[in-house]
């Protein structure tokens, strides 16, 4: 176990809008696939902890769902308060926002940073996009204008650039202490709701247009045996009209999901994996509270 005098741990709260790839960060930073990464903005739901257990730190990247506006549906609604409660319990925030691109939801949340009194990181992501690169500089210098950050930090999540000086910058923000967690955890989730989370993310991927926000999975089996494991799941949609392009024609949809999601679990469990998929209506699930509690939401 190392010692408090030369080891530093803590959380570090990944914050920004939806879509600046926070969880692609998240991933790289701890090297293993803790949270589902789409195109699609708002693809994270839940607040989920990845450890990251280095020589000198370990730092407990908090990620956060995408503080977004037009919060009208419950679960908008909870994603934020998940999103703003992750601040109160950080030793340090990281503020990911895409490097060249400033919007109105990045504003919310600079204000939302105005309630937290510890250190602020920066981050500019995908600065590999950014032509020429004299607009990074400008970028930086308005940054530094619109806040007092510790840090103002070029990176590029997807290529791996910088990575390791946000690293620093997180480790000399954070207190004095012995890990945490046991050093071979990764994250705080558990199997069931990683594989749930897996298959989420083949539907996100695959399905078209706004059909990817009204639906949920739940994990109802996961049986482990030395040979291979076996998943239920049941894909949870709020509209009966929703079920055949879910299920495709012929099945073919969940099919391709399935199959997509079971090579994922694969490598992500390292044995062969089994999973079954059915779909059921819960109309309008995402609007009622109590029913996002049911299907494994949290109310911060």
């Amino acid at each position: 176990m190392k010692t408090t005098a030369d080891f530093r741990a803590g959380f570090a709260a990944v914050v920004g809008r939806p879509n600046v790839g926070k969880s692609t960060l998240i991933n790289a930073l701890v090297g293993s696939k803790i949270s589902i990464v789409t195109p699609k903005p708002q693809t994270t739901r839940h607040r989920i902890l990845a450890i990251s257990t280095r020589r000198r730190s370990q730092i407990i990247f908090v990620d956060t769902p995408g503080m977004h506006r037009g919060a009208t549906r419950a679960m908008n609604r909870m994603m934020n308060r998940t999103a703003a409660a992750a601040l109160a319990d950080a030793d340090v925030v990281v503020f990911v926002m895409e490097a060249g691109r400033w919007t109105p939801e990045d504003d919310d949340v600079l204000r939302q940073l105005g309630r937290y009194d510890g250190p602020v990181i920066a981050l500019l992501n995908k600065v590999d996009r950014i032509r020429p690169k004299e607009r990074l500089l400008e970028a930086i210098a308005t940054l530094r204008d619109r806040y007092d950050f510790e840090h103002v930090i070029p990176a590029s999540a997807t290529q791996g650039d910088n990575l390791d000086s946000l690293v620093h910058a997180i480790e000399s923000c954070l207190p004095e202490s012995p890990p945490l967690f046991p050093t071979d955890v990764k994250t705080d989730r558990s199997e069931e709701f990683r594989a749930a989370e897996i298959i989420r993310e083949k539907l996100t991927i695959l399905l078209r247009e706004e059909l990817p926000y009204g639906l949920t999975v739940q994990i109802e089996n996961f049986e482990r045996d030395c040979e291979r494991i076996a998943i239920n799941a049941i894909i949870w949609i709020a509209r009966e009209s929703h079920k055949g392009i879910v299920v495709g024609k012929g099945g073919r949809m969940l099919k391709k999901a399935g199959r997509l999601a079971r090579l994922d679990l694969i490598k992500q469990f390292g044995q062969p994996v089994h999973v079954e998929l059915w779909v059921k209506v819960k109309e309008n699930w995402a609007d009622s509270e109590a029913d996002l509690l049911r299907l494994g939401y949290e109310t911060p």
